[in-house]
């Protein structure tokens, strides 16, 4: 197979950690026999420095050309009062491309339980995945400011709500047929609709799925409680990015955990749920893990190759369970270099695809 993969590095870790999947990646290709072209383009605060823009033109229709795109990260304290912000690049990637539906796997990997500060016990088994509705919401509605007050507008349609939750249904359909939708309606009436309009789809369409609610307070600390319990969340935009990075304390880290924002077609933007970590950025200490299964998710979703995304999710579980950790998850004195651990998965690689291979 031939792809064409656009890589927007970012700011901070970003363009280590995507240099870390694209040596993953090609890896992949040589196994399985595919030719993979990455295309390196401007987004977020690198693309302010060099084209005064978050976005430009040419980076959104390069990445409207692709077959899939692979982002690090934006953003940093050099940007944050300026006109422009670098988050004003992404947002804008994700609505001009139709990417309403963020899913972000959480899979606990037993060598890593020990970085996490949940207790082990809680955490052995856990394997969910949140459904995030990425183009509506707050981050989207109006805004105003003034000198003594500031709006921000949350609005949703019918529409949005119907296919991010046909979204998480049907995931369900394929591991325990149980999803659980988070909103505010005690309070909110987007999210009265939200609960109105998840329990229609759900009853009409998916009834061989069973469909509970969860107030997003309560859903804050069942999550960290009884984690175990759940498989598939599906939640509107502001809550999803709060609850997913409280799930990556589940894994022990924000660095393993990947994302994958979809639409109708097969285009996708894949992308670590971490951010730019200006403080650690050139150390070569990131850990590229989330990154590297991101890049994973874009093969299974994006060009629609299983085997090579089950082979690099495998490389990288065993690599970490073999002692390969990064910084943010080994004891003092034992970690290893983004490129290292990149190497580590790599090694891992030939090994994974031949079990792969097996199995199927």
């Amino acid at each position: 197979m031939h792809a064409d993969i656009v890589v927007l590095p970012g700011d901070g870790i970003g363009p280590e950690v995507t240099a870390a999947a694209v040596a993953v990646l090609q890896a992949a290709a040589r196994r399985y026999g595919h030719t993979f072209d990455f295309h390196s383009r401007l987004i977020g605060g690198a693309a302010i420095d060099a084209e005064g823009t978050a976005l430009s033109d040419a980076t959104l229709a390069a990445c409207r050309k692709a077959d899939a795109i692979l982002l690090g990260a934006v953003g940093g304290p050099k940007w944050s009062d300026g006109a422009v912000r670098p988050e004003q690049g992404l947002l804008r990637l994700r609505k001009e491309l139709g990417l309403y539906a963020n899913l972000r796997p959480v899979k606990t990997h037993p060598v890593a339980l020990t970085a996490s500060p949940i207790k082990s016990h809680l955490l052995t088994g856990v394997d969910l995945i949140v459904v995030r509705e990425l183009t509506g919401g707050v981050y989207f509605g109006q805004r105003t400011r003034t000198d003594t007050s500031a709006t921000d507008l949350c609005e949703y349609t019918v529409e949005e709500i119907e296919r991010v939750v046909r979204r998480a249904c049907a995931l369900a359909r394929d591991r325990s047929k149980y999803v659980v939708s988070v909103d505010k309606a005690n309070v909110l009436e987007t999210s009265r609709l939200w609960r109105q309009v998840a329990t229609r789809i759900a009853r009409e369409e998916f009834p061989d799925v069973r469909l509970e609610h969860q107030l997003v307070d309560s859903m804050a600390m069942h999550l960290i409680a009884r984690p175990r319990e759940y498989d598939v969340i599906v939640t509107e935009n502001m809550f999803g990015d709060i609850l997913t990075d409280e799930a990556s304390m589940l894994a022990g880290s924000m660095g393993l955990l990947p994302s994958a924002s979809l639409g109708e077609g097969r285009l996708g933007l894949y992308e670590p749920i971490h951010g730019s970590a200006p403080d650690i950025a050139s150390r070569g200490i990131a850990n590229p893990c989330g990154a590297i299964l991101s890049a994973a998710m874009l093969l299974r979703h994006s060009l629609g190759l299983e085997a090579e995304a089950r082979c690099i999710e495998g490389a990288v579980a065993d690599a970490i369970d073999n002692g390969a950790l990064t910084a943010d998850l080994a004891p003092a004195g034992t970690a290893i270099g983004t490129e290292a651990m990149a190497a580590a998965v790599i090694a891992r690689l030939e090994v994974d695809c031949i079990a792969v291979e097996l199995r199927d």
